[in-house]
């Protein structure tokens, strides 16, 4: 079965914070809307992170994440559920600090594989990044996988 992508109009996501809480400028839609000129930005902070609540289960099979270089993580957290659940720790990922889409395949990156979850909700923690105020800029955001 081909993937598809999973975030849509009906998915929740709520964000750990956003730039001078300025969401018209740098809030969380921009990392969905597919423009190469708007991005989350968020605040200052150690951990940042981006929860999806999607409208039905899900199985997630890729993350694909563009950074702005010099504001990215050194490490992400994936951790999900299904509907009524505690979160479980699914995988962690280690991005490159660069500008390009980078894609959740094993033979793509090293460190950067997504084990394949049944799941209601995901939440990417942020854990560490390399902006030395804790920011985290997201031009995109893409889950692909299945809808069940």
């Amino acid at each position: 079965m081909p993937l598809e992508p999973l975030i849509c109009a009906d998915t929740a996501t709520r964000v750990s914070s956003v730039l001078n809480r300025d969401v018209k400028q740098f809030g969380k839609k921009h990392m969905f809307d597919a423009s190469e000129e708007t991005c989350w930005n968020s605040d200052q902070g150690t951990c940042q992170w981006v929860t999806l609540d999607f409208p039905r289960t899900v199985k997630v099979s890729q993350l694909h994440i563009q950074f702005q270089g010099g504001f990215s993580s050194r490490l992400c957290t994936l951790e999900g559920c299904r509907a009524g659940e505690e979160p479980v720790k699914i995988s962690d990922l280690y991005p490159e600090d660069i500008n390009a889409m980078q894609i959740s395949f094993a033979t793509l990156r090293a460190g950067f594989q997504v084990e394949e979850t049944v799941l209601d909700k995901l939440k990417i923690t942020f854990e560490n990044s390399t902006d030395f105020f804790g920011r985290i800029v997201v031009y995109h955001l893409g889950v692909l996988g299945e809808r069940l």
